[in-house]
């Protein structure tokens, strides 16, 4: 047994991953030292490396996968977006006790229902800034509709030096802890005085975009910092399929490839109708497969983080050692009124530049703007120290292309930009509607749905019988972008497109102060986990449980 699957690491665990494959497989959870980039840290890895093992599986086919604990604390791995029967999702205390340190858990998961792009990940504390993340691909049975010379893995994630659980102390005694891009006077549009006693009432910042920052992070792609020169061979007109992950804990990127165009084909494992952009937002825990068909010597893949504070970097070359210049990182964003649940108002500090000045937010009635005003609220949402804000006119913003991207200047992806490329198997309209709220106080860094944090012991299910359809609205209370992800399900955005041709998703991005809907048949029986996918928000709170009953209609 190698020294890093028994706990203890002598040298730095790989950046990078294999792949493994078959109807059985090992993986086996162990920790360790790493270097990323000169910096160094304690990790844990699966198989020895960062991110884990490619577990590549073929639609049709069952699989059974062993997974050991070699550490010294207990473990789990999540099938993110695999369909499965619910003992195996690996979530603990929802589906399964956990893997205990020195246990092996057995996964038996029959013929699998579905191919595309997913990964795994654990669920068990904060693992998973650790290092226990890896991309996981269910080729199809036939012939893949996607068409490509070369198919390479582009997985995202971050390496802090930093534990999780310090990380999470420091949010917790000032979520501001790891900002460093907050506004001054010196700014070339600072804000107004008006502009910074509205903010300092509503006790947050502009530039609050996200919680955890490149002051900390190392943003990486496959495991690599940008200094490491991670490539992606090609010859001149080869088309390249690239499968994104977005593994990260905390991170939104925004990815572009200057000098070329990208085919978006997939997303969530899911098949579209392809949709050629120049530029698309990727939050937590989403895929997307893009298509290229690279045509110079070398192209830079740029994945910046959403509030621009680094970036992950790789290259398409057409060969060893090609290089295209790397872009400096675009200036900071900043949030908007549209993002404090005004509407489609947008006189924010970020739009002084376009509007000349004209509207700065320090002539606007603030007054008539109550943050907190709960009056709208529904009756099930618990008004008390865990919600701090209200959104005062949520709307749709399945069209928005992600915060900082509206003023680009080329095409970014929308939600609104997708369809399911065959149509979807569940023709019926839904027989009931629901709305959650994502609800927060920033402050005290407290995350919940409907103003209530998750307790395991007191917390009811959101119970469903099965094989309901249901629509769901989303409305997020907060200004933070939150990427939703609801477990053993896909469920389908309504996004404008027909009924039959909604875009089906496991994960989905609510911009601040706005509004998503989805419709969903609750065909999986048993108890599933429903969060958010910020590891933080999620252990501060925002979690719930959702159980769908049994065919003969028993919990």
């Amino acid at each position: 047994m190698p020294a890093w699957a028994r706990g203890v690491s002598h040298g730095p665990i790989r950046q990078g991953f294999d792949e493994v494959s078959g109807r059985v497989i090992d993986l086996a959870v162990g920790e360790g030292p790493v270097a990323v980039a000169g910096r160094r840290g304690h990790a844990f890895a699966v198989n020895g490396s960062i991110p884990g093992p490619l577990v590549r599986l073929r639609e049709g086919e069952p699989v059974t996968l062993r997974v050991a604990n070699h550490l010294a604390e207990d473990t789990s791995i999540h099938w993110h977006g695999l369909l499965l029967p619910f003992q195996f999702d690996g979530v603990p205390g929802v589906s399964f006790p956990g893997i205990k340190p020195g246990e092996t858990f057995v996964y038996e998961i029959p013929a699998l229902r579905q191919a595309g792009t997913y990964w795994w990940h654990s669920h068990s504390g904060l693992q998973e800034q650790a290092g226990h993340y890896g991309p996981l691909i269910v080729d199809p049975a036939g012939t893949d509709p996607v068409e490509a010379d070369r198919d390479y893995v582009l997985m995202l994630s971050e390496f802090t030096p930093l534990h999780p659980h310090t990380i999470m102390a420091k949010l917790k005694k000032g979520e501001e802890y790891f900002n460093r891009q907050k506004t001054s006077w010196t700014d070339d549009y600072p804000l107004s005085g008006a502009d910074r006693r509205m903010w300092a009432g509503m006790r947050m910042m502009p530039t609050d975009i996200a919680d955890v920052t490149g002051s900390t992070y190392t943003y990486l792609a496959n495991g690599h910092a940008p200094s490491d020169g991670l490539e992606y061979l090609f010859k001149p007109g080869e088309r390249v399929r690239l499968r994104v992950i977005n593994g990260s804990a905390m991170s939104f990127f925004n990815l572009r490839i200057p000098g070329t165009r990208m085919t978006v084909v997939q997303a969530d494992g899911k098949n579209v109708r392809p949709v050629e952009v120049d530029e698309f937002q990727i939050g937590t825990a989403e895929t997307y497969d893009i298509v290229v068909e690279p045509t110079g010597e070398a192209h830079t893949i740029v994945a910046e983080a959403m509030d621009r504070s680094g970036m992950a970097v790789a290259t398409l070359a057409s060969r060893p050692g090609a290089r295209a210049p790397v872009p400096p990182l675009r200036d900071p964003v900043l949030l908007t009124m549209k993002d404090m649940g005004h509407g489609g108002m947008d006189h924010s500090g970020m739009d002084h530049a376009a509007m000349g000045h004209d509207m700065p937010m320090g002539e606007m009635d603030h007054g008539a703007m109550n943050m907190r005003d709960t009056s709208k609220l529904p009756t099930d949402v618990k008004v008390g120290p865990g919600l701090d804000m209200v959104s005062a006119d949520p709307v749709d913003r399945m069209g928005d292309p992600g915060l900082g991207l509206d003023k680009v200047g080329h095409r970014v992806l929308t939600y609104k930009d997708l369809a399911a490329l065959e149509p979807n198997d569940d023709p019926r309209s839904p027989s009931r509607s629901m709305e959650i709220h994502l609800t927060g106080n920033m402050e005290r860094y407290m995350w919940s749905f409907d103003g209530t944090k998750y307790n395991a012991v007191a917390d009811r299910p959101i119970r469903f019988a099965f094989n309901e359809r249901v629509r769901v609205k989303l409305v997020n209370d907060t200004m933070m972008a939150h990427p939703i992800h609801l477990h053993g399900h896909f469920f389908e955005l309504v996004n404008g497109a027909d009924r039959m041709h909604q875009p089906q998703k496991h994960t989905v991005i609510v911009q601040p102060g706005g509004s998503a809907t989805f419709d969903v048949t609750m065909d999986e029986p048993g108890d599933w986990a429903f969060h958010c996918h910020l590891l933080y928000h999620m252990h501060a709170g925002m979690f719930q449980v959702v159980t769908v009953a049994s065919p003969e209609g028993a919990a």
